[in-house]
């Protein structure tokens, strides 16, 4: 490493089809994925870049964005381009933020910022298939990742069969309620995105109306009865959702 930032070796492909600029991006890519690059760790700009490799500045500057616009890297002033922070990449499947980030080898942690009960919002006994008057906990934690913010979570459960308020800051919601016999078996989700609000914004560590990722989901046991129903947070800038697609 220089003082003036790291040096990759990206070997271009001049005879193949593949823009330099995307073949740059993917050996950048690649190295920040197999470790080669840490969290924080500053590369060389792209003019130093662009010389080294004998390619044009657009095509060092396209390269280097098409990289920060994957999250990967970010441009700071004064600093020049880094490696963003580590990105919790999850995929779409009926397991819980916790047990996933356990799992990824993170260090997951939890504030639990309300439990109360009470009656059930129109919207929320709707989707638990509850009288209006029925009661519900409703709980909203944070929860972190290797100590930084990463999910703003709100759930609602059927008052008897939620877990309690040491059982949450302890382990997941779905590990909670698997506990005490509870089995998840689908569950109903939209993923959207929007905005975050001032009050979001602090909670989460984020700059004012920062993206986020959201999700609502509705889960279900196997004989069909809603057993929670959430609205989930998440920081675009730290999270993202992962799927897998198959022809028809």
């Amino acid at each position: 490493m220089s003082d003036k930032g790291t040096q990759l070796h990206i070997e271009l492909d001049r005879t193949s089809p593949v823009p330099l600029y995307h073949q740059m991006a993917k050996a950048i890519e690649r190295s920040i994925e197999s470790g080669q690059l840490a969290p924080g760790e500053r590369l060389e700009n792209e003019i130093a870049l662009a010389d080294r490799l004998r390619v044009s500045r657009p095509t060092a500057r396209r390269a280097l964005q098409e990289v920060v616009d994957l999250g990967m890297l970010v441009r700071r002033r004064g600093v020049g381009t880094q490696v963003a922070p580590v990105r919790v990449r999850r995929k779409v499947e009926l397991t819980s933020l916790y047990d996933d980030l356990a799992n990824a080898g993170r260090h997951p942690s939890t504030s639990v910022l309300e439990y109360s009960v009470g009656a059930a919002a129109p919207e929320v006994a709707a989707a638990l298939e509850l009288p209006a008057d029925a009661q519900v906990v409703t709980v909203r934690r944070l929860r972190f990742a290797d100590g930084e913010p990463l999910a703003l979570m709100t759930n609602h459960l059927p008052r008897e069969i939620a877990p309690t308020y040491d059982e949450l800051a302890d382990v997941g919601l779905y590990a909670a309620l698997r506990s005490q016999g509870v089995e998840i078996h689908l569950a109903r989700q939209q993923i959207g995105a929007r905005a975050a609000t001032a009050a979001e914004s602090r909670v989460l560590g984020e700059k004012p109306r920062a993206a986020l990722l959201t999700m609502e989901r509705t889960a279900y046991d196997p004989a069909g009865r809603p057993i929670e129903h959430g609205v989930h947070l998440y920081r675009a800038s730290r999270y993202s959702f992962a799927t897998t697609l198959f022809a028809p």
